[in-house]
């Protein structure tokens, strides 16, 4: 069994140091393999304009947020899925950094952004890839990604057992239609909200909570409440993923026609 889960916190806005040691402390005694972490849970999410952003970007390779969190995975033994205010050169991303005890493994930079988040990342640039963990693979996707069905379906092709969601979710729909991602593509996934509210001068916005792990036939493994703190590990057999017959003469990702679904490239 495989040992995943995700810690639902309230990150405090633009400090980073704070909730570092938030997560930190709350993972100190985790036993798993890889725990999922929220959208930007180091600097907050409701930026007040780019230069705000710029500052509170971080380089990974001269991060000392990933130096500790590269500490913590190596101290006990997993991986951590979390989101990143990534600076490259003249660019910032909302990313998501693939991290245990030797480095960051795998960066996965938002294709899709949401709202305000236009105005101050620039668009993701990176392949929709997956990444080996412990004999599982995993898919990488970042909140507003959830609404676009090809993005969990390329995941799945590259052959994703677990859709890693690091998320700051607002809308009302992304946890169940949740479901229907894992169920159309027979995989897990791992849904790593916050919870809270950013009270920013420019508005405010409050999160859904309800963190979440869906099995691949579309059930709920858990879901935590809209508000609180939590983490939560549970045992998985990957190997339910990897079973895509629906019944007997359908098999999910065989059956597809995709000389027929040519209108989706270009449009």
């Amino acid at each position: 069994m495989l040992r995943v889960g995700f810690f639902q916190f309230a990150p405090k806005f633009g400090e980073v140091a704070t909730n570092l040691s938030k997560i930190v402390s709350a993972l100190r005694d985790a036993e798993a393999d890889i725990i999922v972490l929220p959208e930007l849970p180091f600097t907050g999410y409701l930026f007040q304009d780019r230069s705000e952003l710029v500052y509170l970007s971080e380089e990974p390779a001269k991060s000392t947020t990933v130096s500790s969190l590269i500490a913590l995975c190596r101290d006990r033994k997993f991986f951590l899925v979390t989101g990143f205010a990534e600076r490259s050169d003249d660019k910032i991303f909302n990313s998501a950094l693939v991290i245990g005890g030797d480095g960051v493994l795998h960066t996965y930079r938002k294709l899709h952004l949401f709202d305000t988040e236009k105005e101050y990342f620039d668009p993701g640039d990176t392949p929709l890839e997956t990444i080996e963990l412990r004999g599982a693979r995993i898919g990488i996707m970042v909140c507003f990604d959830w609404i676009f069905p090809e993005v969990a379906r390329i995941l799945a092709l590259k052959g994703a057992d677990i859709l890693c969601h690091p998320s700051n979710l607002v809308l009302t729909y992304c946890q169940q239609s949740m479901l229907t991602r894992c169920l159309e593509n027979s995989v897990f996934a791992v849904s790593a909200n916050r919870f809270g509210s950013d009270i920013r001068p420019r508005g405010t916005v409050t999160y859904t909570g309800q963190s979440q792990i869906v099995d691949p036939r579309g059930e709920l493994v858990y879901r935590t409440k809209s508000e609180g703190e939590e983490l939560y590990i549970a045992g998985i057999d990957v190997k339910r993923a990897r079973d895509k017959w629906m019944t007997q003469r359908n098999e999910l990702l065989e059956d597809r026609r995709p000389e027929y679904y040519t209108d989706l490239i270009g449009k």
